[in-house]
């Protein structure tokens, strides 16, 4: 019999049983279960509610069930439905009504509430860590290349010519905002809802204070209800999550194209990517593809659970039951691609000389001759107006700007002086940009040792 069973005089078809099992997705818990049931059973005995005594044997036999769990010798029956009455069912059986003492106090909605909470510090933690080793990996491979001149792009045109590393580095800042979104996250649900019990709490002495500071949370929930019901802290993870599937799906398609041979700057190393079944000579970037791919999976978990909670009376409802299935998802997804990203990131290899073929077309330092006439005094809309004639007059003759003489660039810019026709070398084009943050040389040395520091890189 279930153990919630006493109401009920009929048994539950098979059917339901399936349908309303969790054990299949939840057992994942299984530690977080019983370390929440031996804080509660501590502060049971604490507070004079259960005897030391039962206390001290039901925290030894949860032992002994952790054991079993991780040695895989322990059996799951899906007429148990979920990870809590398992531990439970097999404290009992062992114990007896000794056993039965562990729920005293608390409901299973409060027991998951503590459960994911815990699983989820821990889970954000390894995140956050997976995160850090993605930023060392590109600041490394953009260290390794300092002064690597490419194409920056606007509108997938060429825009300006701009450093390899300070492309990179881009995306360094985008996953440390990323890993601040986490951090702030696990500070907002890292408070105790055990104790709040199915809804009002209990009439038991509980020391909720206790059993918040035996499980390393900030504090308790301030209200029963809301502890059980509300999973915006989920929402908030996955919201953080999908954001951070974003950035790495961005750098995904960056990585493809510039491993296509219309780009031609990288190569991946063979380890992380594979052929066709059917041309011989393809070399595909997949895990790239797949982590463009698999980001779409942190936008519908996104969604799978504010579109499960957006209609919810308070305070629990069955439908919750349904939020770990999205949530491990994204997790798992997260940690796949942080496994790989890394490594690929530093065995990746670049291809300078056409970087730097395609960094040379001279009308990437368009926009330089403009902020040489406003630095000449000429108003910025008026400069931007003769440039962009000078490049018609351009297309017009089938010249290229660093072509023209400086009578031909008169024509167009009457302030020209004998330095505009030698304004189109790209590298002389980046070490004028010294503004912070820009893409210049010494910028970008600067951020450099920034994030070495930050990240603790030699």
């Amino acid at each position: 019999m279930a153990l919630w069973g006493g109401r009920f005089s009929g048994k539950t078809r098979d059917e339901v049983a399936r349908f309303t099992e969790s054990i299949s997705f939840d057992r994942r818990l299984y530690k977080y279960d019983i370390a929440g049931s031996i804080a509660h059973v501590t502060m049971l005995a604490k507070q004079g509610i259960i005897p030391e005594h039962s206390a001290e044997s039901i925290r030894t036999e949860l032992g002994k069930i952790l054991e079993r769990i991780e040695k895989g010798d322990f059996k799951y029956d899906i007429s148990l439905e979920d990870i809590h009455m398992h531990i439970e069912s097999a404290l009992i059986a062992v114990l007896g009504d000794e056993g039965a003492r562990v729920h005293s106090g608390r409901s299973r909605n409060d027991q998951v509430a503590v459960d994911v909470r815990l699983y989820l510090r821990d889970a954000v933690e390894e995140i956050i860590g997976g995160i850090r080793e993605f930023q060392r990996a590109l600041v490394r491979k953009a260290a390794e290349n300092p002064e690597q001149i490419m194409p920056g792009f606007t509108h997938l045109q060429h825009a300006q010519a701009v450093l390899f590393a300070h492309h990179l580095l881009a995306y360094v800042e985008m996953f440390d905002r990323d890993a601040g979104r986490l951090a702030d996250c696990r500070r907002r649900f890292n408070v105790s809802p055990l104790g709040s019990g199915a809804i009002a709490g209990s009439t038991l002495p509980l020391d909720r204070e206790y059993t918040a500071q035996l499980l390393g949370f900030d504090g308790v929930t301030r209200n029963s209800m809301d502890a059980v019901a509300d999973r915006d802290f989920m929402i908030e993870l996955l919201s953080a999550l999908a954001i951070f599937g974003i950035h790495t799906s961005r750098l995904s398609e960056d990585l493809i194209l510039w491993c296509g041979q219309e780009f031609d700057f990288i190569e991946l190393d063979d380890a992380f990517c594979t052929g066709s079944s059917l041309m011989p000579q393809k070399k595909n970037p997949d895990v790239c593809e797949l982590t463009r791919g698999k980001t779409a999976r942190f936008t519908g978990a996104l969604t799978a659970l504010l579109t499960m909670c957006k209609g919810l009376p308070l305070t629990y409802n069955r439908d919750l039951q349904e939020d770990k299935v999205p949530l491990f998802d994204a997790i798992d997804t997260a940690m796949q691609i942080l496994a790989v990203y890394p490594p690929m990131i530093d065995t990746m290899k670049l291809k300078g000389a056409s970087m730097e073929k395609a960094a040379s077309d001279p009308a990437l330092m368009a926009t330089d001759l403009a902020e040489a006439l406003v630095g000449l005094g000429v108003p910025f809309r008026t400069a931007h107006h003769r440039v962009g004639s000078l490049v018609k007059y351009c297309r017009e003759k089938g010249k290229a700007l660093d072509e023209l003489s400086l009578e031909e660039m008169r024509l167009t810019i009457p302030e020209a002086t004998p330095e505009f026709p030698a304004m189109f070398d790209p590298k002389a084009s980046i070490a004028k940009r010294k503004v912070t943050g820009g893409t210049g040389f010494e910028p970008v040395a600067s951020q450099l040792a920034f994030w070495k520091k930050q990240l603790d890189l030699a």
